[in-house]
């Protein structure tokens, strides 16, 4: 398993934690995102999903990976 933490900017509420949660479920991740430091934290298995898929999932819910 890999662990990458990704800085997202756009997320203040916990409808902004469960899409973001939810989209990197739905690709087989393990996904934790922080509102106080504007953060999601993935583990996830490099065989199965790229990091562009991940940072494209997040993008796709609306929110802007830096």
């Amino acid at each position: 398993m890999t662990n990458v933490t990704l800085n997202v900017q756009g997320m203040s509420c916990g409808h902004c934690v469960n899409s973001v949660e939810g989209a990197l479920k739905k690709l087989g991740t393990v996904a934790k995102v922080d509102l106080a430091s504007n953060s999601v934290t993935v583990d996830y298995d490099e065989t199965k999903v790229s990091a562009s898929a991940i940072k494209e999932a997040i993008e796709d819910q609306g929110y802007d990976v830096i």
